[in-house]
Parts: structure tokens; sequence; C-alpha cells
């Protein structure tokens, strides 16, 4: 057989390629640009703005606009809220990607977004807290969720993510989600397990090494 270092060199050798992975860029190029969009036709991001946009409010979906469980992940209440996202967003959605293969991460995406939508909306309703929420940090966490799975099944090192790289990743996320007003918790922690869940589902470890 091959060894498996023939895999791990060709992710070395085309670093400025390593984050750039057609569906997640899509996916990104289009929050980014929902925001600006946004921004150009109204300048202040209130709730009736966000509630017209589609952002998560449990009212709105128990009411049948079920579409707010997805169309909520693509808002994002400021540039520093896209920002801090699109960044982890495409960092670990490439190494998802490339895992997952293009339509299993478009199964992964959606299914994501709608379950940690959910976890937000059923906190709200149990905690009698309503509030509109928006944003792509819940399909983030699915993202450290799924890549948690692959690093254990893959006993500490996934593609060139080693735990040690993971860690700081999640460190990184949780810092961005605490220093952001008005974190969506719920979304993160239902995200999380979704995220982990998926992978366990999606995630194929591939049984030979390929060289291409």
């Amino acid at each position: 057989g091959e060894k498996p270092m023939y895999r791990e060199s060709r992710f070395r050798s085309e670093p400025e390629n390593e984050y750039i992975t057609p569906v997640n860029i899509t996916l990104a190029v289009i929050n980014v640009a929902v925001f600006f969009i946004m921004s150009i036709l109204e300048r202040a991001f209130g709730n009736q703005y966000l509630y017209q946009y589609g952002a998560m409010f449990p009212p709105a979906v128990l009411g049948g606009q079920w579409y707010r469980l997805i169309t909520s992940s693509f808002i994002h209440f400021d540039i520093a809220h896209l920002f801090n996202n699109m960044l982890l967003f495409i960092t670990l959605g490439s190494y998802l990607e490339r895992a997952f293969g293009k339509i299993r991460y478009i199964i992964f995406f959606f299914s994501a977004a709608v379950l940690s939508s959910l976890a937000s909306m059923f906190h709200m309703i149990y905690s009698k807290d309503l509030a509109f929420s928006a944003g792509a940090s819940g399909i983030v966490f699915g993202m450290i969720g799924a890549l948690l799975y692959m690093v254990i099944r893959n006993k500490g090192r996934f593609q060139n993510l080693t735990i040690r790289r993971f860690m700081i990743m999640i460190l990184l996320s949780l810092y961005f989600g605490f220093v952001t007003a008005g974190v969506d918790n719920a979304a993160h922690v239902g995200g999380l397990c979704a995220g982990f869940l998926l992978g366990i589902l999606l995630y194929r470890k591939e049984k030979a090494q390929k060289h291409h």
C-alpha cells in the first residue's frame, strides 16, 4: 500500500488552495452579500428589520414560517459578527467539504442550520426569554462538532488538523462567542451536538490513502 505521507504532503504543497473549496466559499460569499445588501437597504439593524429579512423568532416559526430556521443563518447583526463567523466558517468548512464531498457537505450545512436554530428556539420557549436570533455561529459550532468526531475517529489527527491546532480553533470560537453581545449559547451548544451526530452519520473514513 501507499504511504500516508502522500496525502499529507498534497495538502501541504497547496497552501494557497487549502481553505478554498467551492461549496463552502459560495456559502460564505452569500453570507457576505446578504449582509452588504441589507446594509445598503437599511441603515440600522433593528428588530423589525431583522424580522423582515428572516431572523429566527419562535412565534413566527411556530406560526408556520419554518424557512426562518435556515434564513437566520445568513443574517448578521454587524460587521464584527459577520467577520468573526466567516473567518471560522471558511477555515473549518473547507476541512469538512474535503472530507464529506460537495453533496454531503450541503446536507451537513442545512441540517446544522436547522438543528442549531431548533435548539435556540426550544431554549427560548423553555426559558420564556424570546428574542431574535441570527448568524452562522450555530453552523460554525456544528462544524466544530463534526471535526471533533473526525479527529477522534482518526486517532487525534485529521488531514493536517492536529488536536492542538483544533483546540486553538475551539478556544477562538468560544472567545468570539463570549465577546459578541447577545450570544445565543443554546444555538452554539445545539450546533456542537448536532455537528457531532452529523459527523457520525455523514463521514466515511477512507480505508486506503489515495495519491492524486
